[in-house]
This record gives C-alpha cells, structure tokens and sequence, in this order.
C-alpha cells in the first residue's frame, strides 16, 4: 500500500515551527506600535511618533467640523481612530490637547466642534459616530485610519454622547468617557470597552449621580474601568492631564490596538495617588 502524503500550507508549517520553538503562538507584532511602554513613555507630553495636522471645514454634514491630528510615518500601516467631542457650551479647543498627545502614541485623532454648543448627548453621540464615518471614508487621511479599529471620547454631554455612540454602534473597540453627563444613568447595552473617568469634586456631573452609576449599570461582560480624578472639579478634562492621558493612551493601546503590552498599567487596578476612587473588571 502506497503512503499517503499531505501538504501543509506554508503558513501552518510556520506556526508549527514557532509553536515548536517556543511553546505558545509567535507575537503578534503587527498591533504593536512604537517601542516597549513604560511609565515615563505614556507620561510623556509627546509619544514616538511625530505628528502633522489637517483642518475640517465646518461645512461638512453630520458634525461642525474640527482637526485632525495623525502620525506622519507611512511604514507601520493603518492607524487606529479616535473622535473626541466636547462638553456642552464648549468648543473643539476645550479637549485639543488631547490630539497632539494621543496621536504621538500612533493614533490618527479627529477633535470636533458639535452642530451648535447646546446639543444633547444623544446628538454628540450620533455626530462622534458622523466624524468617525468622515474620518475613515472621506477625509484626507482615510488612508491612514482603519476603519475596523475605532474609539470615540468625550467630555461631559460629550462623554455622555461616547455612551450613546457605543449603544448605537457597538462595533466601536473603545470609549472613554471624560467626567461624562446623561439623563440615562443605566447601560446594560454597552459592549464596547470602556474607561470612565470621574472627578471626586465634580458639582456639574456629580459622581454619584452620573460617573459611578454609569460604571455599575455597565455589563460584567464588558471591559470596564472607572478612575476618579483625586480633587478634581469637571472640568478637569479641558486641560492638559497627565493621569487622564496616561490611562487613556493605555486603554486605547489595550483594545483599538488589542496591544497587549500596555495591559500593566491597567491591571491589577493602578494604584495611583491622583486618584481617589478606582474600580475595574480586571482582568481583561
């Protein structure tokens, strides 16, 4: 009788080998961006990647425009997107330092201004989601955005808006709402993850009434962290943050990028002395 013979793909025979070698699957390096993190690295004002911006008009539908800020290196691929809207009154320059910031990390960031100052979050939510939809369709860098890794932020109604945005398009890999503000206090329907940051001195939207229960009423299936700013009033976020963007850098690198490096500085829960409230679902 004739031995049969079977031919491997070459990719399994790969595998096979790395498995061989080292006992468990190979790295998978292409989610990871820029050098090993450390603690003065997601601290720093500036990450490794060097940045250029490109300015929307206002005219554009679904959202009053804003600025894009995206890395300038074309040798790592797509980057992951991220929206960021602004609390109600406010405009695009009350969260713009987050653009800079979080872009230098390896992030293609789109701040927005809102359709008028005074919309509600469920308005901001649909008009993140109309951002995100220009930035990865028809903006000048689409090319640089992949459209299957995305996150929205915002701050107060604006942070309220991140959880209507996850609600209506669970598809999102991330939220961060920044001292956020809604009427509807529960959410069972959010999958996405999601980091929600409070302010202990908060007297627009109290933690007790708004940060926290929207952490509670969150799903024990979902990711889901809650850090609460030691001393901070509200509008803690429209200012240049260490701590906020230190965690934010890291949960965007957690799960836009599924970059698992960064996951130390999340769990086990941070132990950090600007914070005076922390909570979490670890581990991831």
């Amino acid at each position: 009788m004739t031995a049969r013979t079977t031919r491997r793909p070459l990719a399994a025979v790969i595998l096979g080998l790395a498995l061989t070698l080292t006992g468990s699957l190979p790295a998978q390096a292409a989610d990871q961006r820029g050098p090993d993190p450390t603690v003065q690295s997601i601290e720093a004002a500036r990450g490794p990647f060097a940045t250029s911006t490109s300015r929307v008009s206002s005219l554009v539908s679904g959202f009053g425009g804003g600025t894009i800020y995206y890395p300038t290196d074309t040798s790592q691929g797509r980057f992951g997107g991220v929206v960021i809207a602004p609390g109600y009154t406010a405009g695009e320059s009350s969260i713009a330092w987050l653009g800079p910031r979080l872009a230098s990390q390896g992030f293609v960031v789109f701040t927005i201004d809102t359709l008028t100052r005074v919309d509600q979050p469920a308005s901001r939510g649909r008009q993140l989601l109309a951002a995100a939809d220009y930035l990865t369709q028809r903006s000048d860098v689409a090319d640089r955005v992949d459209p299957a890794r995305l996150a929205v932020m915002g701050h107060s109604m604006g942070g309220g808006g991140t959880l209507e945005a996850a609600k209506s398009r669970p598809g999102l890999k991330a939220i961060i709402p920044l001292t956020p503000w809604n009427l509807d206090k529960t959410w069972p329907e959010i999958t996405t993850p999601t980091l929600i940051f409070g302010a202990q001195n908060d007297s627009v939207a109290s933690v007790v009434t708004h940060a926290r229960p929207f952490y509670q009423t969150l799903p024990a299936t979902t990711p889901r962290s809650y850090l609460e700013l030691r001393g901070a009033s509200h509008f803690a976020p429209n200012l240049s943050n260490t701590t906020i963007a230190k965690y934010s850098i890291a949960w965007l690198k957690r799960f836009v990028d599924d970059d698992q490096r960064y996951t130390q500085f999340l769990c086990p829960a941070p132990a950090d002395t600007a914070l005076s409230d922390v909570r979490t679902s670890c581990p991831f």
